[in-house]
Order: structure tokens, then sequence, then C-alpha cells
């Protein structure tokens, strides 16, 4: 093999290389349980014991209406060497009553900045806990390399 050969062959290695940083990857972080685990959940019925063991326990928690459970989701966009971006993130809040009974289920996300519904179980909300929900949402876009943990 000649010293043209194998300076081909690196070359053709070193644009590989390149054009392969140019591509997109992405990750997912957190969890939000299936739409098939949740429509096991029956509202009025279930309780946070039939709740944690259909869908698994919250990634969070809230400190009002006894402890709303809050399941969230990112998903991560990374070129080559670029810092990771956060490109989606939602939330599923699991509402229960003073007796500990699934009151509603309602996923969000982030619309031009607004926390928006994306889907809900009853009619109005029962997450009362709206600066919580803000805060999970709201660091969109924020995330630097050091929070990248999970």
């Amino acid at each position: 093999m000649g010293i043209g050969s194998i300076t081909r062959i690196a070359g053709i290695g070193l644009l590989c290389l390149t054009l392969g940083a140019c591509t997109a990857s992405y990750r997912n972080h957190g969890y939000i349980p299936p739409e098939d685990d949740l429509n096991q959940i029956v509202v009025g019925v279930d309780t946070r014991a039939s709740v944690e063991e259909t869908v698994g326990p919250p990634g969070a928690s809230g400190v009002v209406n006894g402890g709303d459970y809050f399941y969230v989701r990112s998903r991560m966009r990374s070129y080559g060497f670029r810092a990771p971006t956060e490109i989606d993130r939602q939330v599923l809040a699991i509402s229960f009553d003073s007796a500990g009974v699934v009151s509603n289920i309602e996923r969000f996300g982030l619309e031009k900045g607004q926390v928006v519904p994306l889907t809900r179980r009853v009619s109005e909300s029962a997450v009362s806990n709206k600066t919580f929900l803000r805060q999970l949402l709201g660091n969109l876009g924020r995330i630097g390399p050091s929070g990248l943990g999970g």
C-alpha cells in the first residue's frame, strides 16, 4: 500500500467522522408512564398505593393537597461536541383528594413559554400547586451538562 492510498483512506475516515459529528442525537431523561398504564388508573377509585403499584413511584411529589404525584420527562438534542439542548419537557400530574383517592390526571407541556394542559381526565384542573408545575417546566433550555445525570 502506497503513501497515496494511506492518505486517501485517512482522508475518507476524517470525512466520515466530520459528517457523523453533524448528525443530531437525541436522549430522553425522566419517566412518564405509558398511556396504557395510565388508562388502568380510575379517577375516584384508585389510591396513592394503587397508583404506585400500577405506574411506579413519581419523580417528584408536591407538598400541597397531601402530595400530588408529578412525573417529568425531557428530550435532549445534541450535535457533535456542542452542549445538549432540551427541546421538550412534559409533566404528568396525578392529583389526590383529602382521602388519598385520585381526583385528576393531567399532562402538561410548554407552548410559547406558557404552561398548557395537554390532556385531562376530568373537566376542571385539580392541580393547585401551579408554581411547582411552572418550576418543573420552566427550566426548559436552561439545563447544563452538569444537569444531565439521568
